[in-house]
């Protein structure tokens, strides 16, 4: 896409806002509006018009067939792709009507239901979901939707998603009504997100069953050079990555995605894009549209495009940052301190109940992220600790210990300062950032790091809203209940202090602190699962009618479940690298250095130092052999396990601990083993190849 038709052809394969208005009458296109501010369901007429205005546009795009693009709960995206082929009187026609638009059926049995439908119960629905763009790709007509089951439970991360919008909504223009902004009719909580992946070569990636089948090397010695030199971060870009960027940017802005910046991560070959903010669902669709597309293009640029959370061991994984804020019709974010910070009510209202949200439903939040995937990332010295904590920093927390102490504050305009004379002074942020945070306000957004590069955001935005929400009830019952707005911020802030941290969150003196102001340290996914069982969080989804008991329920069951399949598969899948590709690799190098040692003690030559290496190779072969053995009666064990609680809990107390036992072994012989017998690319070959 050259420069000057950027702005031409950005969104042209979206059935967007002006398309909308230049294919459909006048009243049709005001209806439309209408009806999404006031939150009604499209009339029938309606529904028509708008059919046949994106079945003529999709079909000039060459579209042939259209399809209900959902989001089941499996992590993917999913949708079956009908064509527009109908007959009339014996004769081929295009046709789309008004009700193929806003309703598909799909087979609701074949998703995970957590127990919500049994195989013979089937019947799912899927609704059209008119906030969010349809797209063209592939020569299909995408139309984003909602997926529920026959008796109307979620079966998706879109429905609960868009559910928790109405709530936060509905529950911020009450609180900012009563705090004196009477021309506030709706909230909206927007999002931005921060992609972050690998690239590897496909030949490499072809090679290594681990990487196909779970997304992560199961096995892989330390390179020479990892990321210590710190040269890989913001370097220039590899010709075959800058083509591969330059390709997406301008597909993405074609599907109307604001793609922003890019560049390299902390990793060797590990890369990240961010978007402009938009509005939370259309965010979360075009980032499950972005994961698709950055996989199809690396394989038109011979690359493969690793979202795993944690792809190579020795080194940084990779998150998704989620930068979210709450902004009203009025346009007002209410994240955003302004001129007077500690007398804008509007905002420490919302921060007083995000504080207090964050405190009382951290295990909720902590949940959201919850991933075998992720457990491999979260806690490390690359992504925020399992520990729950907010980064306010300096000028906020000033804010707030003066309004608890009921004292004023000066707040200073500071200035950055070069010392080099040509170079002028410039005006510089209020706050430093702090990478070691999971929660951090950067300005006029919370930053919230913890979640995994392949997940959906959906999930961590429904729970963000509905706990902000959930405060904002409370808060304004107690302001209707006669108590002054600021007494009821002072008392938030006096009162949950205790989740806020300005310091370094990767630190174990963070650990033993967290523990003493009673924070929960979460650091596994099975652990994490069960807050979704704890009656007040029960509560604040039913009460504000983002789930039901049913829909909880089943989310609980289907995270296990996944849980248990995942880690299975990387059993699985590791027992057989070292059956047929490792341990017979391994036996044929021994030989051959065993060959070695008789033929040069038939010469009368010292072969001491390489019988050294016949034994010790031997060894770890058997240890490999044994713990091979060992990982494969566990499996068999696990698998017997009909409970999936338990089965996840034998999973992680035995299957885990035995695949690292075995990757040390094989780790071990691949530095020990002659290259040229190793049976698959190295980290050497994977990270350092582009």
């Amino acid at each position: 896409m050259e420069n000057k038709t950027i702005l031409e052809k950005y969104g042209s394969y979206t059935f967007n806002d002006l398309e909308m208005k230049n294919r459909v009458s006048e009243k049709t296109y005001k209806l439309f509006h209408e009806s999404l501010e006031k939150g009604e369901p499209l009339s029938k007429d309606l529904a028509t018009e708008i059919a046949e205005a994106m079945k003529n546009w999709a079909t000039e795009k060459g579209a042939t067939h259209f399809t209900h693009w959902f989001s089941p709960l499996t992590g993917a995206t999913a949708g079956k792709h009908d064509s527009f082929l109908e007959f009339h009187e014996g004769k081929p026609i295009l046709e789309f009507s008004g009700k193929l638009l806003r309703k598909g059926e799909s087979d609701a049995s074949s998703f995970p239901s957590g127990g919500l439908r049994a195989t013979f119960e089937a019947r799912g629905y899927t609704a059209w979901d008119c906030t969010s763009p349809a797209f063209v790709k592939d020569n299909s007509l995408y139309i984003p939707t909602l997926f529920c089951s026959y008796t109307g439970e979620a079966l998706d991360n879109k429905t609960p998603l868009l559910k928790s919008c109405d709530a936060l909504s509905k529950s911020a223009t009450k609180l900012l009504n009563l705090l004196g902004m009477e021309n506030v009719s709706h909230v909206t909580s927007y999002v931005g997100s921060e992609q972050e992946y690998f690239l590897i070569l496909d030949e490499h990636y072809q090679k290594r069953l681990d990487l196909k089948f779970t997304g992560r090397t199961l096995f892989g010695a330390n390179p020479p050079k990892g990321q210590e030199l710190d040269d890989h971060y913001y370097g220039n870009l590899e010709h075959r990555v800058s083509e591969f960027m330059k390709d997406l940017d301008n597909e993405l802005w074609k599907y109307g995605i604001p793609a922003k910046t890019k560049h390299k991560e902390a990793a060797p070959s590990q890369f990240e894009i961010a978007c402009i903010y938009r509005d939370v669902n259309t965010t979360t669709d075009n980032n499950h549209l972005l994961m698709e597309l950055m996989q199809d293009i690396a394989k038109k640029h011979n690359l493969k495009c690793l979202l795993h959370e944690k792809p190579f061991a020795t080194i940084n994984g990779s998150g998704k940052h989620n930068n979210w804020s709450v902004v009203t019709n009025t346009n007002v974010n209410l994240f955003r301190l302004g001129n007077d910070p500690i007398n804008n009510i509007p905002f420490l209202a919302t921060l007083a109940c995000i504080i207090k949200g964050v405190d009382e439903f951290s295990d909720l939040i902590r949940f959201s992220i919850a991933s075998p995937e992720n457990d491999n990332r979260l806690g490390g010295n690359e992504a925020p600790p399992a520990i729950i904590s907010m980064y306010l920093g300096e000028e906020l927390d000033n804010i707030i210990n003066a309004i608890i102490e009921h004292s004023s504050i000066n707040r200073k305009k500071n200035r950055f300062q070069t010392g080099v004379s040509v170079i002028p002074d410039f005006s510089k942020d209020n706050n430093d950032r702090n990478r070691t945070s999971p929660f951090a306000f950067t300005g006029n957004k919370f930053e919230f790091r913890g979640v995994g590069s392949s997940q959906s955001i959906a999930i961590v935005n429904t729970v963000l809203n509905g706990i902000l929400a959930y405060e904002m009830v409370e808060m304004s019952q107690e302001i209707a209940n006669g108590n002054k707005p600021i007494d009821v911020i002072r008392k938030y802030f006096s009162e949950h202090k205790r989740i806020i941290f300005n310091g370094d969150g990767y630190s174990k003196e963070w650990e033993i602190e967290a523990e003493a102001r009673g924070l929960l340290n979460i650091n596994n996914a099975i652990d994490a699962f069960e807050c979704l069982k704890d009656e007040k969080n029960i509560k604040l989804f039913t009460e504000l009618g983002i789930f039901s008991t049913n829909e909880l329920s089943s989310r609980y069951e289907i995270s296990l479940e996944s849980y248990c399949k995942k880690v299975l598969v990387e059993a699985l899948t590791a027992i057989k690298m070292v059956n047929n590709q490792i341990y017979p690799s391994s036996l044929e190098y021994l030989n051959s250095i065993s060959q070695t040692a008789i033929n040069l003690k038939s010469l009368k030559i010292d072969n001491e130092y390489i019988m050294d290496d016949i034994k010790y190779l031997n060894d770890l072969l058997a240890k490999m052999k044994n713990s091979c053995m060992e990982l494969q009666n566990y499996v068999v064990i696990a698998k017997a396990e009909k409970n999936f609680y338990k089965k996840a809990r034998y999973i992680k107390e035995n299957i885990l601990g035995e695949l690292k036992l075995l990757r040390l072994c094989v780790d071990i012989a691949e530095i020990k083993i002659d290259k040229k017998y190793w049976p698959m690319p190295t980290y050497e070959d994977l990270l350092f190849s582009l």
